[in-house]
């Protein structure tokens, strides 16, 4: 509680409860966004809850994360978190993907404790900032005014059929609609925003990509570079290459172009054992396990493709530099303009991610996997989905 402050006319001000959130964010993506959110969010809050001071404190937290994460209570986690630092509420950001049956939950919270969990992928890969803060503020609006809400679940239904279908569809549309999805109110204190199975996956799948920041990828691979460059480098200067490339069409040039990305990512996925087996039967299991390595091919082929582009403009930019028109005519035995060097960097570059294939072979596992995963699968198969104990389908 806080003191008694003096009103401008003179008299005293009413005191107001003062309530401190914690955000408890996984590292990684979930931590970058949870210190942009906590400002944001306080103001949020500060204009639905007026009477209430309110302060949100981001803190990074290992056991949040997926590495670790596997097999953790999240709402344990957060409760215990929010004891000991004396928070008013806690919502712990994860990046752990989290299901009730085959529908993403987005969102969990126990009004009881306190708590709620966030999933940060099930809310895709655009816009986080604004779903991040979408989705906790709901999660506290729940935390916060749930008794009212259940006092008016609890009412008489009245009105017409056609007024409850009515309310129906809309309750439907605004879950196809909405990111953070519709609010299912288990038991009298346990709250799971779920959305759409089809579209909720799809939304589920390239968050977990954005997650994993395939982008980043090559940057951790330094030997398929090095490989890569130097494929690239000898290339360049070798004219069998440039007559092989000058008489290549675009269709031919495009099926190697796609071979060398598809070899380097397979490499990568074969090599370092980056495809997980489901260690259960279950068919939910199973189907977790599908989604997290559908999103390891996606993560690999966007990050080689990454490397692809890198190097093109790389070699393309050296092939105009270094390479004089005079020597590539000698050569090809005909004038040279800027369609026969870009015709010569599309191949070498082919070539040249075919040699980072090579390359990757020779990676340390847990290079490859640190620059692969912003989580690690093979650390949490067949229990990710449980780690905030979303085990019923709603009603």
């Amino acid at each position: 509680m806080s003191a008694a402050r003096e009103h401008p006319s003179g008299g005293p001000q009413p005191s107001r409860d003062r309530f401190v959130v914690g955000l408890i964010a996984a590292p990684g993506l979930a931590s970058d966004l949870a210190e942009d959110v906590a400002q944001s969010l306080a103001a949020r809050l500060r204009e639905r809850f007026p009477t209430v001071e309110w302060e949100v404190v981001a803190r990074p937290d290992p056991r949040a994360g997926s590495v670790v994460g596997a097999g953790v209570d999240l709402i344990q986690l957060a409760r215990d978190v929010m004891f000991e630092e004396g928070w008013r509420f806690a919502v712990c950001l994860t990046d752990l993907p989290l299901h009730v049956g085959r529908r993403p939950v987005t969102a969990h919270a126990s009004v009881t404790l306190g708590v709620g969990v966030v999933s940060v992928p099930a809310l895709g890969a655009m816009a986080l900032y604004e779903r991040v803060i979408e989705a906790t503020s709901s999660i506290l609006d729940q935390l916060v005014t749930q008794g009212q809400s259940q006092d008016r679940r609890h009412r008489p239904a009245g009105g017409r059929r056609g007024r409850r279908r009515l309310r129906a569809r809309v309750r439907e549309l605004e879950e196809l609609t909405s990111p953070v999805g519709r609010a299912y109110v288990q038991d009298e204190e346990t709250v799971r925003f779920l959305t759409a199975a089809g579209q909720g996956n799809l939304r589920l799948l390239l968050g977990m990509v954005r997650a994993n920041r395939p982008w980043r990828l090559i940057a951790g691979l330094s030997r398929s570079l090095v490989a890569a460059l130097g494929v690239g480098a000898f290339g360049m200067t070798s004219p069998p290459i440039w007559l092989i490339a000058d008489s290549m069409n675009a269709p031919r040039m495009t099926v190697l172009a796609l071979g060398s990305v598809l070899a380097i990512g397979g490499t990568l996925i074969v090599a370092h054992r980056l495809w997980e087996r489901s260690p259960s039967p279950s068919p939910a299991v199973r189907e977790r396990v599908a989604l997290i390595n559908l999103a390891t091919v996606l993560t690999v082929l966007l990050g080689v493709l990454t490397l692809y582009l890198a190097l093109l403009v790389i070699t393309s930019v050296c092939a105009g530099a270094l390479i004089p028109p005079k020597v590539i005519e000698a050569q090809l035995h005909h004038p040279a303009g800027a369609a026969n060097y870009l015709r010569i960097a599309w191949a070498v570059t082919s070539l040249a991610t075919l040699g980072g294939a090579l390359g990757a072979a020779l990676e340390n596992d847990l290079a490859v996997r640190e620059a692969a995963y912003g989580y690690r699968p093979s650390e949490r198969s067949g229990t990710a989905g449980d780690a905030a104990r979303p085990s019923e389908a709603p009603g």
